[in-house]
């Protein structure tokens, strides 16, 4: 019988993941079981999993009669399911003797995966096990868990492209018309990046994003009403053909009362993201989807709700996240030289600086394309040259072009 206490520990070492801490679809998952043996352990074989699954269950109860008849909703979801021999089990014992000993291993993770997450009802979880099989002795088991979090690049045409909408309600109470209410509201973009920071043991990737809100709200009541904005988190699991629910205010601001029979325009009204989980869209299970409400409470009757789809991302927006920008920033950037060009002119030079010479000459000349780069083309831009590097005038005291003796001078008064 194999002797007790020889063996003082198994680990499982991961590597970090190269994305902000975490795993991506495709990358390579890099660790290592570490055995530490305080004497000679004699072992059949060592294997390391690497498993990656959605849970999705909830129970519902049901009154049949006088008994109460409760439902299982169970589903799961397979993304990773490696299996990797260490030592392999050929029937033959192998001697390890006293000390530590570290066996690397190597795992390629699929092209599909989803994002770790906890919720209500369901979770999606990444682990790597090891498992020690002894003769005589139970399996020795020791797990570590590693999060993934799916890219999701919000530099594409879908979600850089602007989101609008506009709702109207009649207030209504005890069957009298208190007149309409409605809100329209805009954003720039569909895609947004959240704040930096752990939420449910996720990682998110940078510096929150601030959604700029544009909104016009027309209070045609004859009472004060208050427009409100909020990011709403919608938690869906499905399991046998039933979805459940669950969703939760992320962050929300709050404008200004509005008088009976006035209106209120937001210009641009500021909404940052707090650190949240991205957006769960590749999980047929378990599904975590974002939208921006704007919603007016209306005393004595019902709110007037209009929503705005989201998609919290984890690639930041580039810096020129669209053809039209990115040529208007190039045009702010390229043109800025011709602030140099003075307003008012300057006071003439010397007559010895403006004479020609072999070096002023050589410095006079035009210079070439190269220089100036491709922002001196067109007709308009070689004007500004021209008049740029053109040298003044010469002048002189005498003129050097005097009239003729034969010529009258003009009577002024004729």
């Amino acid at each position: 019988m194999q002797p007790p206490g020889r063996l003082r520990s198994l680990v499982v070492e991961l590597e970090d993941g190269r994305a902000w801490g975490a795993y991506g679809s495709g990358e390579l998952l890099h660790g290592c079981v570490r055995l530490e043996l305080r004497g000679t352990l004699r072992l059949r074989a060592l294997e390391v999993c690497a498993r990656g699954r959605a849970v999705v269950h909830w129970l519902e109860s049901r009154s049949v009669g006088l008994n109460i008849v409760y439902y299982d909703y169970t589903a799961f979801q397979t993304f990773l399911n490696r299996r990797h021999q260490l030592i392999p089990d050929n029937g033959e014992v192998t001697v390890l003797q006293a000390g530590r000993h570290e066996f690397p291993f190597t795992f390629q993770l699929p092209e599909t995966l989803a994002t770790s997450f906890e919720g209500k009802h369901g979770s999606v979880r990444y682990w790597v096990k090891a498992k020690l099989h002894r003769p005589w002795a139970t399996v020795k088991k020791v797990k570590k868990e590693f999060t993934v979090i799916e890219p999701i690049d919000i530099n594409t045409p879908a979600l850089l492209a602007p989101q609008a909408g506009a709702k109207e309600k009649l207030a209504r109470a005890w069957y009298c018309n208190r007149g309409q209410v409605s809100v329209s509201a805009k954003i720039d973009r569909k895609g947004y990046t959240p704040g930096l920071g752990s939420v449910s043991n996720m990682c998110v990737c940078s510096a929150g994003e601030v959604i700029p809100i544009f909104a016009e709200i027309d209070n045609c009541t004859n009472r004060a009403v208050v427009p409100k904005a909020a990011i709403i988190q919608t938690q869906t699991f499905i399991a046998r053909g039933t979805k459940k629910q669950k969703k939760s205010v992320v962050t929300s601001i709050v404008g200004d009362s509005i008088a009976a029979g006035k209106r209120e325009a937001w210009h641009g009204r500021a909404l940052k993201i707090p650190p949240v989980g991205p957006s769960i869209l590749q999980c047929r299970i378990i599904q975590v989807e974002y939208s921006l409400k704007v919603c007016v409470d209306i005393p004595g009757t019902s709110k007037l709700l209009l929503e705005l789809p989201l998609v919290i991302g984890t690639i930041p927006l580039h810096p020129f996240g669209s053809r039209t920008s990115s040529v208007s920033s190039q045009y702010s950037v390229t043109l800025d030289w011709l602030s140099s060009i003075p307003e008012q002119p300057e006071a003439p030079p010397e007559y010895s600086a403006v004479v020609p010479s072999p070096t002023a000459e050589q410095s006079l000349a035009p210079p070439c394309r190269g220089e100036l780069g491709a922002v001196l083309e067109g007709p308009f831009f070689a004007y500004i040259q021209e008049f740029r590097f053109r040298p003044p005038p010469l002048y002189s005291e005498i003129d050097p072009n005097p009239p003729s003796d034969g010529i009258r001078p003009r009577c002024m008064t004729c």
